[in-house]
């Protein structure tokens, strides 16, 4: 997406998705070990096409704190330095984003105070509902997993495709909106 975003000047607004939301069935031994097995190959891809050394946080975690937190530090206006750090921690230092400590580690390093950054988290508020209508979005437009990306609200583009895919899809948008 950084690439994405310096090439052609692209907006992005993140939306919020649990990879294991809270009272999922357990994860069968079958399926953590099809997913484990895929690991290697998808590293690869990573590193060939994106130029990302994948080191994986543990399976199966519950991303809702990192998603109340993310819209948390958006509201404080570092929610793109959050991202980043909150990804960076998960995909390439392999730690447990479900850790309210690592989470408040993360944000203090971009700029948030703890206190109030770990009462966003504790809270039922405002970011906890624009969490949930997040989710509510998603699963209207069909979405299962990530990456899922939706440009001009009306293409999806699921799975990590290389940058040539997006690409294509960016100017196909730029093209109708030139024609409109």
């Amino acid at each position: 997406m950084e690439k994405l975003k310096e090439s052609h000047g692209v907006a992005v607004r993140w939306r919020s998705f649990e990879l294991r939301p809270q009272g999922s069935p357990p994860i069968s031994p079958e399926y953590k070990a099809r997913i484990l097995a895929a690991r290697p190959r998808f590293e690869a891809m990573a590193r060939e096409q994106y130029g990302v050394e994948i080191n994986a946080g543990p399976f199966g975690v519950d991303s809702r704190p990192a998603l109340i937190g993310a819209k948390y530090a958006e509201e404080m206006g570092v929610g793109e330095a959050y991202h980043n750090a909150v990804f960076r921690a998960y995909w390439q230092e392999g730690q447990a984003i479900e850790d309210v400590g690592v989470l408040a580690g993360i944000a203090e390093r971009v700029g948030l105070t703890r206190e109030p950054f770990l009462a966003a988290l504790a809270g039922e508020g405002v970011w906890e509902t624009a969490v949930t209508a997040d989710i509510q979005q998603a699963f209207h437009y069909g979405l299962s997993g990530v990456p899922a990306l939706v440009f001009a609200n009306k293409y999806l583009v699921s799975g990590a495709q290389p940058y040539e895919v997006l690409v294509q899809v960016t100017d196909q948008v730029a093209a109708e909106q030139e024609a409109a």
